[in-house]
């Protein structure tokens, strides 16, 4: 069975880097990037992208819903 892949994409300029996203990834696949935000906030951001799920676990526990998970099932090779 193929493995599903995932993705989010973070709102950057509505985190405020609370880190809630970090302790609910199973796959530790999200950081706090060293830049800030227009808020001045350290934002999330999918450090190892290649790890991601799309379980939704980060989605679910953000407080201010700034993230948007995708999944990908791979296709078939024919």
């Amino acid at each position: 069975m193929a493995k599903v892949r995932g993705a989010i994409v973070v709102d950057i300029e509505k985190c405020k880097g609370c880190g809630v996203c970090l302790g609910a990834c199973p796959n530790q696949v999200i950081n706090l990037a060293h830049e800030v935000n227009g808020k001045g906030y350290h934002y999330a951001y999918m450090e190892k992208p290649e790890s991601c799920t799309g379980c939704t676990s980060c989605a679910i526990v953000c407080p201010d819903t700034v993230i948007t998970v995708y999944r990908v099932k791979p296709r078939k090779k024919s």
